[in-house]
C-alpha cells in the first residue's frame, strides 16, 4: 500500500550523510532569531545555574579545612551564609530557565507550523499527488516538536554544559594541575567515542522519523476509509499491513536506542576510569601533605562536575542528531517550491495584471499535458470557452475531462500551448487572482466543520448574514436548511457527516453563488446523488451558470442536453464537439455514449420495477 519513495523528499535516510550538517541549523536559527532576548536570558540562566553549581565544592573546601585547621573555634557562619547565597542563586536561575525555555519551546514551534503551513498552502497539486496526509501530519506534529525542544532545552543543556565544564576545569586548574591532566586526559577518548557513534545515531533516527511518517499516513488512511473496510471486511488484512509498519518502527526505534545506550555507558566508563585515577593520585598527595584533605573532596566533585556535563552533552548529542532529522523533513516542507507559480515580473505586476470586468473569453491553443511520469494525458487540444455559455465535457473515465479542468484552474501548467484568458496567457496573470475568479464544486463537495453559515461564507469572508441568505435562496438550499435544527446555523459535524451528499451539494453552490466569480467549474456535480436532488441542483446550475462562463464535467449525459457546447474527450484529445442535437446526428461516439446511457437506464428501472412487483 505504501511506496517507500512517497517519503522520499530529498533527505531519504538510506542515502543521506551522518554528519551534522551547519547550513541546516543556520536556517533553522531563523526562526529562533526573533526570540534572541529570550534566548540570551535562558543561557544566563543556564550560567548563573553552573556558577552555583561550581561554588558548591569550594563552600565545602573551605569549611573543611577551616574546621581542619581551627577544629570547634572555627567560625562557620560565613561558609552557611555562602551556601544559603547559591542555593538562592540556584533556585532563582532554575525557575527562570523553566519560564524561558518554555516560552522559547512553544514560539517556535509555532512559527515553525506557520511557515510550513502557510507554504503547504502554496504548494503546486503535484506535490500532494506523491504525499499522503499522515506525511504531512508527521512533519507538522512530531517533527516541529523535537525542533522545538532542541532549540530551548538543547541550548540551555549546551551552555550549561559548557559553562560547568569550564567553570570545573578552572577550579580544579587552581587546585592541582598535575590531578586536572589526569582528568582531561580522558577527554581524547570521549572525542573519538563520540565521532564513532554519531553517524549511526544520525542514520537509524532517520529511519525512525521515515518510519513515523509512514504509520501516521497507514493510520490517517484506516481512519478515513473506515467504511470500505468494514464493508470489504478487511479488518485483519489492514491490521497486518499496520503491523508491518509498526514492526519497521520499533527495528529503527531499537536501533537507534541501542546505539544511544552503548554511547552514555561509555562515556559513564570513561568518567569513572578518570576519577579513579583522580582518587588514587590525590590520596598519595594528601598522604604527602601537597594538598589538604578538603581540597581532595572539592576537586573530586569537580571532577563529577566536569564528568557531569559530558553524560548530558552525550544524551544532548543523540537527541540533536534525531533532531536534525527532524529538522530535514520540516525543512523541506517549508522550502517547498511550488510547480505552479508567478515569475516575479508578474508577481511584481499583482491584481493589476488581471481583466478589469468580466473575463469574456477562455481559449486553450493547441494544449499539451503529462503528469511526473510523462505519459501524456491532453494532446493537441484547442477549445473556446465564452460567458453566458455552458460547455460540458464528456468521455470515459480516464480519457482527461478533469486534467483538462484542472489545467483551467492552473493547478498544473501546460506542457505545451496556451491558455490565453481574454488573449492574455494566464501565465501572465497572477496565480492567485487568477484562482479567485474560479469557482469550483467538486463531485465530493467539501464542507468544513462548523455551520450552514460558516461554510457558506467561506466563499466570501466579507460577506453579510443577508448575502449569505440570500445565496442559498439562489441555489434552492433554504428550503432544507429552515428545516434544520437551528437554520443557517445548523453544526454540519466533521466533514459535513450530519448533511446528505445533496445537501452538501447544495451548500457548495451556494459558496460559490457567494464568490460571484466569472468561470465556474463543475466536476460531476450531480453523479451521486438521487433523481430528485438532481433536479433541485440543476435549477441551482441554471441560476450559477448565468452571465458566467461555465464547464461541465458530464457523468449523467442526460444532464447537460442543453449545453451550448459539448466537448467529447478520448484518450486525451477532442474527438467531437456541438450541441446534443448536433452530435445525435453525427451520430459518433457521443450518439453512442448516449444511447448506452439511456438503455442503462432503462433496464436499471425495469429491474427496479420488477423487484417491486415480485416483492409486493
Amino acid at each position: 500500500m505504501y511506496d517507500d519513495e512517497l517519503y522520499d523528499d530529498g533527505h531519504d535516510a538510506r542515502h543521506a550523510s551522518g554528519r551534522l550538517q551547519t547550513g541546516l541549523w543556520r536556517r533553522l536559527a531563523d526562526f529562533a532569531w526573533p526570540y534572541r532576548r529570550g534566548i540570551a536570558g535562558l543561557a544566563a540562566c543556564a550560567v548563573v545555574t553552573a556558577a552555583a553549581d561550581v561554588s558548591f565544592p569550594l563552600i565545602t573546601r573551605g569549611l573543611i579545612d577551616s574546621i581542619a585547621e581551627h577544629g570547634s573555634e572555627a567560625a562557620l557562619w560565613p561558609w552557611a551564609l555562602a551556601y544559603a547565597v547559591a542555593t538562592l542563586m540556584l533556585c532563582a536561575s532554575i525557575g527562570g530557565f523553566v519560564w524561558l525555555g518554555g516560552r522559547i519551546r512553544t514560539h517556535i514551534a509555532h512559527d515553525i507550523r506557520q511557515a510550513a503551513f502557510e507554504n503547504v498552502q502554496q504548494l503546486s497539486f503535484s506535490f500532494f499527488d506523491r504525499r499522503p496526509v499522515g506525511w504531512l501530519m508527521a512533519r507538522m506534529t512530531s517533527d516541529c516538536e523535537r525542533l522545538s525542544n532542541i532549540f530551548a532545552w538543547g541550548i540551555l543543556d549546551l551552555v550549561w554544559g559548557v559553562s560547568m565544564m569550564t567553570g570545573a576545569l578552572i577550579a580544579m586548574t587552581f587546585m592541582s594541575p598535575p590531578l586536572m591532566l589526569v582528568v582531561v586526559a580522558i577527554v581524547p577518548l570521549l572525542a573519538l567515542a563520540s565521532a564513532r557513534f554519531k553517524r549511526r545515531i544520525l542514520t537509524t533516527a532517520r529511519d525512525v522519523r521515515r518510519s513515523n511518517a509512514m504509520i501516521t499516513a497507514s493510520f490517517n488512511e484506516s481512519v478515513t476509509g473506515v467504511l470500505t473496510t468494514r464493508a470489504f471486511n478487511r479488518e485483519e488484512d489492514n491490521h497486518a499491513r499496520f503491523g508491518v509498519l509498526a514492526d519497521n518502527m520499533y527495528d529503527a526505534s531499537v536501533r537507534n536506542l541501542l546505539h544511544s545506550a552503548l554511547y552514555l555507558p561509555v562515556v559513564l566508563a570513561l568518567a569513572s576510569i578518570a576519577m579513579g585515577l583522580a582518587l588514587a593520585l590525590g590520596g598519595i598527595q594528601l598522604l604527602g601533605g601537597v594538598i589538604t584533605a578538603g581540597t581532595l573532596v572539592a576537586f573530586l566533585t569537580y571532577a563529577r562536575h566536569f564528568f557531569d556535563p559530558v553524560e548530558q552533552l552525550a544524551g544532548w548529542f543523540a537527541e540533536l542528531q534525531m533532531a536534525q532529522a527532524s529538522a530535514e523533513r520540516v525543512l523541506s516542507l517549508v522550502d517547498a517550491v511550488p510547480d505552479v507559480r508567478d515569475r516575479p515580473d508578474v508577481a511584481a505586476k499583482g491584481k493589476s495584471a488581471l481583466p478589469a470586468g468580466r473575463i469574456e473569453r477562455i481559449e486553450f491553443a493547441d494544449v499539451a499535458f503529462a503528469y511526473d511520469n510523462g505519459i501524456p494525458v491532453l494532446s493537441d487540444v484547442d477549445l473556446s470557452l465564452e460567458r453566458g455559455k455552458v460547455t460540458a465535457l464528456v468521455g470515459h473515465t480516464g480519457s482527461g475531462k478533469s486534467t483538462l479542468a484542472s489545467l483551467l484552474c492552473r493547478y498544473y501548467d501546460p506542457v505545451r500551448g496556451e491558455v490565453r484568458v481574454d488573449g492574455i496567457d494566464y501565465r501572465e496573470l497572477p496565480l492567485s487572482g487568477w484562482q479567485a475568479r474560479l469557482g469550483v464544486v467538486l463531485q465530493t463537495p467539501h464542507v468544513f466543520t462548523g455551520t450552514i453559515r460558516d461554510n457558506v461564507r467561506y466563499g466570501r469572508l466579507d460577506a453579510t448574514d443577508a448575502e449569505i441568505d440570500a445565496a442559498l435562496v439562489a441555489v434552492g438550499a433554504m428550503t432544507f436548511v429552515r428545516g434544520l435544527p437551528g437554520g443557517v446555523d445548523f453544526q454540519v459535524g466533521e466533514a459535513g457527516g450530519r448533511l446528505s451528499s445533496g445537501q452538501k451539494q447544495l451548500v457548495s453552490l451556494a459558496r460559490v453563488m457567494l464568490a460571484d466569480p466569472d468561470v465556474v467549474i463543475l466536476d460531476e456535480a450531480t453523479s451521486s446523488i438521487d433523481s430528485a436532488t438532481e433536479f433541485r441542483i440543476q435549477r441551482a446550475m441554471r441560476t450559477l451558470f448565468a452571465g458566467r462562463i461555465a464547464l461541465v464535467i458530464a457523468h449523467r449525459l442526460s444532464t447537460i442536453r442543453e449545453a451550448e457546447q459539448i466537448v467529447v474527450v478520448d484518450g486525451g484529445r477532442i474527438i467531437e464537439r456541438g450541441d446534443h442535437a448536433q452530435l445525435l446526428a453525427l451520430n459518433g461516439a457521443y450518439a453512442g455514449l448516449y444511447r448506452a446511457q439511456r438503455a442503462s437506464d432503462a433496464a436499471r428501472a425495469g429491474d427496479w420495477a420488477g423487484t417491486t412487483v415480485e416483492s409486493a
